[in-house]
């Protein structure tokens, strides 16, 4: 090899209608940079996804995969005229429960949907946070599910939700956008996570045990 040649020492895939600064990827993580607009998003997403399954074995065992997709179908098939309508975005629910109860899926679910919505650049408001922040021992604090210490009125124009149905396997999830003023249907999705990726979800708080002493 001549000293003349030079030797690309990275390629970047470029996303269609994108800018260089645009395509810039984060070696940390091979991610491309988001863009907000519906297309790049998906071109993002779907890049991402050939990523993971040309440097992985198995799928990646992770609630986020799945949420990526729905969040795909959400915005897909939303009214581009309402993607600066404010969101609100709640836990999931069990169909065959009271619709005021959930589970650490239902709750998961939520989180991530909002960083997927924030990540397009659809204005969302976290209504779980207070107007201060609490200071204990323990550490600081301004998130509270006290409806008493949270705003009563939030500039929230749809809300973002569901349902989940137990299934032999694992959980269906029905995800929508709805409008708080007029109820309708906004955007649907729907997903299918393995009861291996919901039991991989584990609860902050450490189970109780009893510990067995041999007698004397």
């Amino acid at each position: 090899m001549s000293s003349t040649e030079s030797i690309p020492t990275s390629e970047v895939a470029a996303q269609p209608g994108m800018s260089p600064e645009q395509n810039a990827i984060d070696p940390s993580n091979g991610f491309v940079t988001p863009v907000y607009s519906a297309q790049s998003y998906q071109a993002t997403r779907l890049q991402q996804r050939a990523s993971q399954q040309a440097h992985q074995q198995v799928p990646p065992q992770n609630v986020n995969h799945y949420v990526q997709g729905m969040a795909h179908d959400l915005i897909a098939n939303m009214d581009l005229s309402r993607q600066q309508s404010v969101i609100g975005v709640t836990s999931f629910v069990f169909l065959d429960s009271p619709l005021d109860r959930t589970d650490l899926l239902g709750n998961q679910l939520a989180e991530s949907l909002m960083h997927e919505v924030h990540l397009f650049g659809l204005p969302v408001v976290d209504f779980k946070t207070t107007d201060y922040i609490r200071v204990t021992p323990e550490g600081d604090f301004t998130y509270s599910r006290d409806f008493l210490e949270l705003q009563q009125e939030q500039p929230i124009e749809y809300v973002l939700g569901g349902t989940m149905v137990q299934h032999q396997g694992g959980v269906l999830v029905n995800a929508r956008l709805v409008s708080v003023g007029s109820k309708k249907v906004i955007a649907t999705a729907q997903s299918f996570i393995p009861a291996a990726v919901r039991d991989a979800l584990q609860h902050s708080a450490s189970p109780q045990h009893l510990l067995l002493k041999a007698g004397d």
